[in-house]
């Protein structure tokens, strides 16, 4: 039997009729028998993600991004292998006044149904954002825009209310950036996916020509893209939902699809690492787990009858100290996280290791060091320390996590830890509530910038309180992060940002844990997948060898 026959046997089995058409049709297209499904021209990728709406203003989540990231076009993107970004359908965008952002189009942009794509229709975008405001959308990102002018069918001018915003580029790449056909989608309300689909409001590297929710979808290349990216390498990628990561795993070591990404068990990817049937492909990820110290409640904290900032500071350092990220990444989660040693992640312009440098043996833990830490701050040991968790938010291992973090805090009887977890709905309005002196989060990023990472979780002013909530409160850290959220030159922006790291990672605020690992799984005849920065799987340049 044909390989081919297979897959598009298979296909039935996973997405219906438009799928087994789509896979016949490239084998009666000159298929040899050594090709996948749908021949040349074809690839099958499967997914556990799901999609929470097709229109941008009704998602913010991975599964609905990631297809949106495959059909919409942006005015500013990440190109492959980088985390800043440049124009894409535009041609030139740049700061023309402190408080405005001027991008100006290519000439002769259109959607795939035949409709220009102009100015008009990228107001028509961010206006509809911010007038919808969905619970679901990322509104909340645009949060600095203050109005859309359109001089002419080619120009756009962003009034932003603060100044100099260095971020806004990177949100005009985010999942509030995706431009819409005016003529298609509402201005006031969510636009239904199928009649997105049936309007065929497109103008990404691809267009969907088949839908069926969360089942499968059907994308075909789109030839009149005239963004950054360039043309998709293959004419149909076909996209296939999965409930269970086991049965994923399944098909990609079988053959009946081509690309398995999000989300693989650590313990299916250590063992297909092993099989010569498919490839495992890894890149830099941007989400990240780390600790959190309530600077009030924590030991020695300033509401405590012990309190005393100088040994507060030590507690904190000596724990750092003591964390072996390798261990926990290995043991645990079996690589697909990777050990994170400073506030940004690796892959980000910016990026340091500022921990592995301050604490430790290289990035592995030190007891030694912890302990002359504390006895140089006076501190009696063991010093008892209140440590949450959530079970359910990040995953199984969590527990697992926790407990190896448990037993590496208590070597040498510097720390006695009381490990507790609560459910995540709970725990989200504890960590805010002074319940939790120590406690454990995760993020994942809104966009590819340093400052994503830096400004939600440290920076307080008389309007704003980072979301940790902690009692974290540094002038100079609010100082350097206005400062490089308005500094244009780039190299500039980068050594104060590598300078906020430094200082953050002396004061200790949050321990920097892991970092997630992006990982897809191919058969052995397909290339071209890219696990950038940006943290966006893009299938145009997936390519049957």
């Amino acid at each position: 039997m044909s390989r081919s026959v297979f897959r598009a046997r298979s296909l039935a089995a996973l997405g219906g009729t438009a799928a087994v058409a789509i896979a016949l049709t490239g084998c009666t297209a000159g298929d040899d028998g050594g090709n996948g499904g749908g021949g040349d021209d074809s690839i099958i990728v499967g997914t556990t993600d799901s999609v929470t709406s097709l229109d941008p203003a009704g998602s913010y989540d991975n599964g609905s991004f990631a297809v949106q990231n495959q059909v919409f076009p942006f005015l500013l993107n990440t190109p492959y292998g980088s985390p800043d970004v440049e124009p894409d359908i535009a041609e030139s965008a740049e700061f023309t006044s402190p408080n405005q952002y001027t991008v100006t189009l290519k000439e002769g942009l259109t959607w795939a149904n035949g409709n220009e794509l102009t100015s008009s229709d990228v107001k028509f975008t961010f206006d509809r954002q911010l007038a919808i405001a969905d619970a679901n959308g990322p509104s909340s990102l645009l949060g600095n825009l203050e109005s859309v002018e359109t001089p002419d069918e080619t120009t756009v001018v962003f009034n932003l209310v603060n100044p100099n915003d260095q971020t806004f580029p990177q949100v005009l790449s985010s999942p509030a950036g995706p431009i819409v056909d005016e003529d298609v989608f509402s201005a006031t309300e969510l636009t239904p996916d199928q009649e997105i689909v049936d309007g065929n409001a497109f103008a990404g590297q691809y267009t969907i020509t088949s839908w069926e929710l969360n089942s499968l979808v059907e994308f075909t290349a789109n030839p009149d893209y005239q963004g950054l990216l360039g043309p998709a390498e293959t004419e149909n990628v076909l996209l296939s939902y999965y409930a269970d990561s086991s049965n994923l795993r399944l098909d990609v070591e079988t053959g009946e699809i081509d690309v398995a990404y999000r989300s693989l068990a650590p313990a299916d990817i250590e063992d297909l690492r092993g099989n010569d049937d498919v490839n495992v492909v890894d890149g830099p990820g941007g989400e990240i787990r780390y600790i959190v110290w309530n600077f009030d409640t924590q030991p020695y904290g300033a509401t405590t009858p012990e309190a005393n900032a100088d040994q507060a500071t030590a507690v904190r350092q000596a724990a750092a100290a003591l964390i072996d990220r390798e261990q926990i990444a290995e043991q645990v989660y079996r690589g697909t996280f990777t050990p994170l040693y400073s506030f940004v992640p690796e892959g980000l312009t910016g990026a340091t290791t500022s921990f592995q440098e301050l604490y430790g043996e290289n990035g592995g833990p030190s007891l030694d060091q912890a302990t002359q830490i504390l006895a140089d701050a006076g501190v009696t040991t063991p010093v008892t320390l209140n440590l949450q968790y959530s079970p359910d938010h990040y995953g199984p291992s969590s527990g697992d996590e926790y407990a190896l973090v448990e037993s590496q805090l208590e070597e040498g009887g510097l720390f006695d830890v009381n490990l507790q977890s609560t459910e995540w709905t709970q725990y989200s309005a504890d960590r805010t509530s002074d319940v939790y002196p120590v406690y454990q989060l995760g993020w994942f990023p809104d966009y590819s910038d340093a400052d994503n990472y830096l400004t939600p979780f440290f920076f307080n002013s008389e309007t704003t309180t980072a979301f940790l909530a902690q009692h974290f409160d540094d002038p100079e850290i609010n100082a350097l992060i206005s400062q490089q959220a308005t500094t244009a030159d780039a190299a500039e922006r980068t050594a104060i940002i590598e300078q906020i790291q430094d200082r953050l990672a002396e004061i200790v605020p949050t321990i920097p844990l892991l970092q997630g690992a992006q990982v897809a799984v191919t058969g052995t005849d397909i290339e071209g997948v890219t696990l950038d920065p940006s943290f966006k799987f893009r299938f145009a340049p997936l390519t049957r060898s």
